[in-house]
């Protein structure tokens, strides 16, 4: 959500990304313990790195719509670009949220997205038969 807010060119919420696991953890971004002092330069940090890991995704979805649109290139119709613009937008999309999302067809949905899968833009992370979500690949 974070990486959507700012990629909206400052319109809407402001925002101080802080990384709720990982190292933020083990470095005590979010532990009460310490001087005032302490613990806000601990915040900080915590908010410098999620701020970086937020611009690289960011660098990474830009590199994939970049990808997609010349993988893409040969696709004819507007299933195919409004299908890459959900992918860009959100994280994991399944096929009724990019039906709903692109207005086009079931059936169509499910082509480009097998189509997409197939040459390596996208893969599917749930593993089952019914209920899937796709991610784009970087």
């Amino acid at each position: 959500m974070a990486a959507r807010i700012g990629a909206s060119e400052g319109k809407g919420a402001v925002f101080a990304p802080l990384a709720m696991g990982g190292a933020m953890n083990r470095s005590g971004g979010l532990r009460a313990g310490g001087s005032p002092a302490d613990r806000l330069a601990r915040w900080l940090d915590g908010m410098e790195t999620a701020c970086q890991t937020a611009m690289r995704q960011l660098d990474d979805i830009e590199a994939w719509s970049a990808r997609a649109v010349a993988e893409m290139a040969s696709l004819s119709g507007r299933t195919p670009p409004a299908l890459r613009a959900v992918l860009t937008e959100w994280p994991l999309v399944s096929a009724p949220m990019a039906e709903a999302l692109t207005g086009a067809s079931r059936a169509a949905v499910s082509r480009n997205l097998s189509w997409m899968q197939a040459r390596g833009l996208i893969r599917e992370v749930t593993g089952q038969g019914r209920f899937r979500m796709w991610k784009t690949t970087n």
